[in-house]
């Protein structure tokens, strides 16, 4: 029985200090459907990933450890102080954004999927998974450094960003034809030039290409995906889910400030940081 008791106050402990609630089981279990729902409709590509796994033997050096890694991350953050109210924003930015993403560099053969489908739809549930996700690392920097100067952070704002913007040039030079392409580009010099808040947007784009870093190993060392560069993977790859995540929050800011200005409603409330 003392046993017991200890178990539960364990256990209790973890749930404060990770900040489960309602909404975080809710989330939980929506993300789980997600990845049913992905698993029964394609179901031979979950065939094809049983299939290198000799259950006979074993089978634990054969398990995607990495994957599974990614996946336990992601799956304890986004359950992290939830609130509905505020994610199911973010889940849709997420969801249209990556949407459009995945349409701009598979149309223009700038990476390609090894189902050859553009782009294909299982993968965009990803998108909001990790929005959520960067989300929560974000709140989690912000608390960490509160006692930072912003002017630190312009700095920082306009090391990175105009690096990463002549990295994006150089590597998508060979598509500038395309006017996907051009879109992506004027879209990007939009964001740059037109900053917010310097803090938020360097740790965004910090927590997003640090996330996008195992996601693109993952992702490019098991050929689910490829770049015409055949890198495993590019540099601009893994920067590049720095500035998606940046202009989803861009996306979210801007889609808060039309509601409160045509209906007088707010869909982005502010969030305490992660302690």
């Amino acid at each position: 029985m003392t046993t017991d008791l200890k178990n539960q106050k364990t256990f209790s402990r973890i749930i404060t200090l990770m900040g489960w609630n309602r909404a975080s089981y809710a989330l939980m279990s929506t993300f789980l459907a997600i990845v049913f729902l992905i698993i029964y409709f394609w179901w031979p590509l979950a065939e094809e990933y049983l299939a290198l796994i000799h259950w006979g033997g074993a089978w634990w050096r054969y398990i995607d450890w990495l994957l599974l890694g990614i996946f336990s991350f992601m799956s304890l953050m986004i359950m992290a102080h939830a609130d509905l109210r505020v994610d199911t924003l973010m889940v849709f930015v997420g969801f249209a954004g990556g949407l459009v993403i995945e349409s701009w560099g598979t149309q223009t053969e700038i990476w390609s999927y090894y189902t050859a489908e553009r782009p294909p739809l299982w993968i965009i549930p990803a998108w909001p998974i990790a929005s959520l996700t960067i989300d929560r690392m974000v709140r989690f920097l912000r608390s960490r450094t509160s006692r930072l100067k912003s002017r630190i952070f312009g700095w920082f704002y306009w090391l990175i960003f105009p690096t990463f913007y002549f990295l994006m040039f150089s590597f998508i030079w060979p598509t500038i034809d395309k006017s996907l392409t051009v879109m992506a580009l004027i879209l990007v010099t939009m964001i740059i030039i037109t900053p917010t808040d310097y803090r938020i947007a360097v740790l965004t784009f910090l927590a997003g290409a640090g996330l996008g870093y195992f996601l693109e190993v993952w992702g490019t060392t098991r050929l689910c995906w490829t770049y015409y560069t055949l890198e495993t993977p590019p540099i601009f790859a893994v920067l590049a889910h720095g500035m998606a995540a940046v202009a989803f929050w861009r996306t979210a800011l801007l889609l808060d400030a039309v509601s409160q200005s045509w209906f007088g409603i707010r869909l982005r409330q502010p969030k305490i940081p992660l302690q």
